[in-house]
């Protein structure tokens, strides 16, 4: 008998990805992502982990019409900027995230801000982590506070069509390493839709001291814990795809999780050559830890 089923897996993420009970509000969807710990906001190909859209609009493509019901929650996204009734940026993957307030401390606790949020960037930047052009954006909002993308290009010397990508990509850079996020939408541009952006401390001004405490490993063990609470089982490359952490930290966190018995490692799943590591009740046969 197989120790993991793929019916099991499924029906378990039914619930967590909230596909048998949909979001249908706003206090909903932040009652999700707390539920959840983090979560996406689209779907993104290939990469195992719950999102808003699915909790919303069902397992199926984003479409392009904007009249779509799932765009609804686009709506509650902006209106929720600034709010502080979750963490909005672009985290995993350099993609649009959802972190429960809760789980927030953790994520910075992996991030390279170590206390001085007005020096670690110098720091990074001399070591050769930080871009030039992110140095930048960071010291103009470091310096002059808010501004939404039109004034933050302009106050950077990036207004033109050459450094957009250049621009967009030091945004993303940012976000991930949790130094700026979006707090509001201002109506300029040609779009009369533009983000503005603030620094992470500034905005959330107890996030580094709720982090000090929290070391590495530990933060580790938690975010990893949450992600398993949300998919029920995965493999390595799954944890890889979604983290982004060096193979050899997964590899320890995982049996980390194991010995405690939060996971169970060895598992296999009929036609699949490579482990499997799921949640104690989503296997037929439980095994001991280790």
């Amino acid at each position: 008998m197989s120790d993991l089923t793929t019916q099991r897996i499924s029906s378990y993420r039914a619930e967590t990805y909230r596909l048998t009970h949909r979001v249908t509000t706003q206090e909903e969807a932040i009652a999700f992502v707390n539920e959840r710990g983090f979560t996406f906001f689209w779907p993104i190909k290939n990469v195992t982990l719950p999102s808003l859209w699915v909790a919303v609009a069902g397992d199926r493509p984003v479409p392009n019409e904007h009249d779509d019901p799932g765009m609804v929650t686009w709506g509650w996204k902006d209106s929720l900027l600034g709010e502080r009734r979750w963490y909005y940026a672009k985290v995993l993957r350099k993609r649009a995230t959802f972190i429960a307030l809760e789980m927030a401390p953790y994520f910075y606790a992996l991030s390279a801000n170590y206390g001085s949020p007005e020096e670690d960037y110098l720091d990074q930047y001399r070591r050769g982590e930080l871009t030039q052009a992110a140095k930048t954006i960071y010291e103009a909002l470091l310096h002059e506070g808010p501004l939404h993308t039109i004034a933050l290009r302009k106050a950077t010397f990036m207004g033109g069509k050459k450094s957009a990508y250049r621009f967009e990509r030091a945004l993303a850079e940012l976000q991930a390493d949790f130094k700026i996020l979006p707090v509001g939408v201002a109506r300029a541009g040609a779009w009369h839709y533009a983000f503005t952006y603030d620094c992470v401390h500034r905005h959330y001004p107890d996030l580094p001291e709720r982090a000090r405490p929290i070391g590495i490993a530990e933060a580790r063990r938690a975010l990893m814990a949450a992600y398993f609470r949300s998919v029920g089982a995965a493999q390595v490359r799954d944890v890889l795809k979604v983290c982004g952490w060096p193979p050899d930290d997964v590899e320890r966190t995982l049996a980390q999780l194991a010995e405690a018995g939060l996971v169970i490692r060895g598992l296999e799943l009929a036609g699949q050559r490579r482990e499997w590591i799921a949640l104690p009740e989503l296997c037929l046969e439980q095994k001991a830890p280790g």
